[in-house]
């Protein structure tokens, strides 16, 4: 007689065959046996307040950690609260499943109560969305799902299963599939001989660096590559870090809103050579404007089609063997000083007056200043989107992969306190902080509940100008007034306190680094709320404006 058991429990052993550590979601009645299933598993099932919270959480985890992160909601409106994050996920190259409970297959043809057709919902947001029509089908299902979502490029894949089917009994022998890995490839010969021959020509070549280097861990190679040939490496917002800006090559990031010091050196430039860019990441107008440079794509994915990114070259294959084997066959090497060096100087220089900046409302330079002084080189920093992001983005030194996180697919605000959370869980060896806007923070704020029950120890700091300060920068800048961006706020210390979390409320630019540092040094979570002046942003794009190169 043979044996049987939950579909439940088959599908958490093929959870647990993927090497699933986190689930991230909320249970509903449509799928309490899957959850009640995860007490029996190594698995760590992280109830959340809000399912979006759930899916940023599945995101950030999937972004460090390059194993698909996992986020699970009930039917109908948990699975719908789910597809903010899963499409941050998908724009911003992440591999996340997402599983929700759907209706039993009972009544799913017809008008019934929470029917909606999640599959077609999710699919304009995902690599693959799906409905599992049998229990039998799970162990194809999400090795399916897994293999889609964490292949070149990564995105995020939904996965819906109805509750008769959860709750249904398999046979006992069904075991979950084998996992392959897949293997990136080889580059092409006669693609790196073009490119090395496009590259020996030319008068001023640059890298750009974005975020596909980071996920391909290419960071050793592309130095190594830059050294080899002296040339100047800039990053996109998402690829910070890959290349450490105290490099004596680096340029800094760019993607800012307007044409930036990093910028110059794109202006002189008539090769570009784009490691692990994707066009999501920035606009290659802002870079190529005359579209007529020639552009070397090396990626392990082709290059989308733009009319400001027309490839000369492409080379799809592993960043890191694509890197060595094209600095092998370029034999000339280039002097990275002059503008380069110009550019990294005024950077330096502009960090280092925003660190002795005392005004109050503090200071967006100063408060970038005061992170970077009190984060380690490993740290990790989330900043949310608005301006927040952009001063973050633009100043703050990053020296390693994946130590400052953006949103720059979808540039979807409140993702940074879930995230830091999954964050503190990918790496608990390391600091990690929040850094959000008023606005952005009380979009997920409910999460400090979940980070002081299941003692994950986070720093939040909250930049307080009571508006929604990226929007009132931008009418500023293209209207000249504006309008319906201000708010009130909560008495943040007493609300994170509420919380069980600890508050502290910046009163003075001298207070803002040792509250930094205490904070961070406190095994439980902390929030920061700093009062910041805005008027700099206007200051900033005036004073970008006014630039010409050469300096």
């Amino acid at each position: 007689m043979s044996t049987q058991e939950d579909a439940a429990r088959l599908l958490v052993r093929t959870l647990e065959a993927e090497g699933v550590e986190y689930v991230f979601g909320i249970p509903g009645e449509e799928n309490i046996h899957f959850v009640h299933a995860l007490n029996d598993s190594p698995i760590r099932y992280i109830l959340v307040r809000h399912e979006q919270g759930a899916a940023f959480m599945a995101e950030i985890y999937g972004r460090l950690t390059g194993k698909a992160g996992v986020a699970s909601a009930t039917l109908g409106p948990g699975a719908i609260n789910l597809q903010l994050g899963v499409a941050d996920a998908t724009t911003n190259s992440t591999p996340v499943v997402a599983i929700s409970a759907q209706v039993g297959l009972d009544r799913i043809y017809k008008e019934s109560h929470q029917i909606v057709d999640l599959v077609s919902l999710f699919r304009p947001i995902t690599k693959w969305s799906e409905l599992a029509p049998t229990a039998e089908a799970l162990p194809e299902m999400v090795r399916k799902a897994f293999k889609t979502a964490q292949t070149e490029r990564p995105g995020a894949v939904y996965l819906a299963i109805p509750e008769d089917v959860e709750s249904a009994k398999v046979a006992g022998a069904l075991k979950p599939l084998p996992v392959n890995i897949v293997r990136p490839q080889e580059p092409s010969p006669s693609q790196i001989a073009r490119a090395a021959d496009v590259i020996a020509l030319a008068r001023q070549p640059i890298v750009l660096a974005g975020h596909g280097a980071t996920r391909d861990r290419a960071s050793e190679a592309l130095i190594h590559f830059s050294e080899r040939l002296g040339l100047p490496v800039a990053t996109t917002f998402n690829g910070k870090g890959v290349f450490p800006d105290d490099h004596r090559n680096a340029l800094g990031a760019v993607g800012f809103m307007r044409h930036d010091y990093v910028n110059f050196g794109f202006d002189d430039a008539d090769v570009l050579i784009a490691v692990g860019y994707e066009l999501q990441e920035f606009d290659p107008v802002k870079i190529n404007p005359n579209a007529d440079k020639k552009i070397i794509h090396i990626h392990q994915s082709p290059a989308e089609v733009d009319d400001h990114y027309p490839v000369t070259v492409g080379i799809q294959g592993d960043i890191s063997r694509t890197l060595r084997a094209l600095g092998d066959s370029v034999h000339r090497r280039w002097d990275v000083n002059g503008t380069g060096e110009k550019i990294r100087r005024m950077i330096r220089e502009e960090l280092a007056e925003a660190a002795t900046e005392d005004g109050f409302p503090l200071s967006p330079r100063r408060i970038v200043a005061d992170v970077r002084a009190a984060m380690g080189r490993a740290d990790i920093v989330l900043a949310d989107t608005g301006a927040v992001k952009m001063w973050m983005a633009r100043m703050y030194p990053t020296y390693e992969p994946n130590t400052l996180l953006v949103s720059n697919g979808l540039s979807s605000m409140g993702f940074s306190v879930p995230g830091a959370i999954a964050a503190k869980l990918a790496h608990p060896d390391r600091r990690v902080l929040a850094a959000t806007g008023d606005g952005a923070f009380l979009m997920n704020s409910q999460e400090l509940e979940t980070a002081v029950r299941e003692n994950i120890p986070i720093t939040v700091l909250i930049w307080d100008d009571s508006a929604y300060g990226l929007i009132e920068w931008k009418m500023d800048l293209d209207i000249g007034a504006s309008s319906n961006i201000k708010f009130g706020n909560p008495d943040f210390v007493k609300y994170a306190e509420s919380f069980g979390a600890r508050g502290y409320r910046v009163e003075s630019a001298s207070e803002l680094l040792p509250t930094l540092r205490k904070a961070l040094a406190e095994d439980t979570v902390s929030v920061i709320t700093v009062p910041v002046d805005y008027s700099h942003n206007l200051q900033l794009t005036d004073k970008l404006g006014d630039l010409t190169g050469p300096f």
